[in-house]
């Protein structure tokens, strides 16, 4: 077996995101099953992985955003590799890839402590509930194709509910295989949108951003309708946005997981009340 020593970090290919991806289906993150080409579309550098010798053991995303924003997800040893340093080795490599950003993320609540110790601070926490897809639902004339509205309108959207630029990801996002993507308008404008795509179990709706209450509800309703009757169906909420518990509570979803979003360096001003689902906790 290679010593420590002998422990080296190195940007991941495309290939090896996939392994990344497996890895945290193996955690439970229950990733969606074409997340790792949209991820890799996010950043081509943003992915870093810690190998003894030739073996990989470590993984971490460092996602840069624009010019000033980053995120930190896929923070992974594999479990017969703990205690041995290599963790805060790729820690570390990774921090210092976003070095003068804001650098955001969302992490077990178990960690809070140690993530405070690198300098990240809690905002809130984000709320993963489960609950059943299916079901029938009248026609909504307001409720369209996401590709049926010009792409420079739904990125204008998106921006708002974002710190910082995202083109790439987004386009790779709302276009993904076996995923279904919808719009809502109002006055000839678009007013929200949202995702819903198939994971390891069941179907996740993230991103769900829309300007009222019931334009979230119309559209949750209308994703969930989409996705075949009985199956698990997740929407990670954030806990400080009380319209977006209602929504999840008039459903009857449970919680089943949470995690802390945590920043290092200002905060960005979200607006918290338009967002009824997060795109994804490992990317932002």
């Amino acid at each position: 077996m290679p010593e420590k020593r002998d422990f080296t970090i190195r940007t991941m290919s495309r290939q090896e995101i996939d392994l990344a991806v497996e890895w945290a289906a193996i955690e439970g993150w229950n990733p969606g099953k074409e997340d790792a080409e949209c991820f890799y579309r996010a950043d081509p550098e943003g992915f870093l992985v810690g190998m003894l010798g030739n073996e990989p053991v470590a993984a971490i995303s460092v996602v840069r955003y624009g010019t000033a924003f980053g995120f930190l997800g896929f923070y992974i040893v594999r479990p017969e590799y703990r205690g041995m340093g290599f963790g805060i080795q790729i820690w570390n490599a990774g921090l210092a890839r976003l070095e003068g950003r804001c650098i955001g993320l969302d992490g077990v609540v178990d960690q809070q402590e140690n993530y405070r110790k690198s300098g990240f601070t809690l905002a809130y926490r984000n709320i993963r509930y489960q609950g059943i897809g299916g079901g029938k639902i009248e026609q909504d004339r307001r409720i369209i194709p996401l590709s049926y509205i010009p792409f420079e309108a739904v990125y204008f959207y998106d921006h708002a509910f974002f710190p910082d630029d995202r083109c790439d990801f987004l386009q790779c996002w709302i276009n993904r295989k076996g995923s279904r993507s919808l719009g809502i308008e109002e006055n000839g404008k678009l007013a929200g949108y949202g995702v819903i795509r198939p994971c390891r179990s069941g179907f996740k709706v993230g991103p769900l951003f829309a300007d009222r209450p019931e334009l979230a509800e119309a559209l949750f309703c209308a994703l969930k309708s989409s996705i075949p009757e009985g199956s698990p169906i997740f929407l990670d909420i954030p806990e400080n946005n009380k319209d977006a518990l209602s929504l999840v509570n008039r459903h009857n979803m449970s919680v089943v997981f949470e995690t802390a979003r945590m920043y290092k360096g200002n905060p960005p001003y979200l607006p918290i009340e338009r967002i009824y689902g997060v795109t994804t906790f490992e990317l932002g």
